[in-house]
């Protein structure tokens, strides 16, 4: 099975210029996860829920940063997950387009 979020606006410190690091700005989070459903369901209300406060609670530097620790969480919490793409965009820090980082984490078990 796979489960998709598109689109998952929502508000949190994130980057490593000083204005990044005291006023909120807007993310934008897209995820593809790819699970073993005869483990069970994953719901993909936990998955929004556990992406913005991991995100929000953390405040990171680099958006790279916050891949590798939303992978780890996922994967963590759900060891049904085979596969996860992880794309975060930060559509206002230039003001001439968006800017994105992504990555597509295989699971190891």
């Amino acid at each position: 099975m796979t489960i998709h979020v598109e689109d998952l606006k929502f508000q949190c410190i994130i980057g490593i210029l000083d204005f990044e690091r005291i006023k909120k700005q807007d993310v934008i989070v897209n995820l593809t996860i790819n699970y073993n459903y005869e483990n069970g369901f994953i719901n993909y209300a936990d998955i929004v829920q556990i992406v913005k406060e991991n995100m929000t609670k953390s405040e990171f530097f680099l958006i790279e940063d916050a891949l590798n620790s939303l992978n780890l969480k996922l994967i963590k919490e759900y060891n049904s997950i085979n596969n996860i793409k992880i794309k975060i965009t930060k559509p206002s820090i230039l003001p001439d387009c968006k800017v994105s980082v992504g990555n597509h984490y295989k699971s190891q078990s």
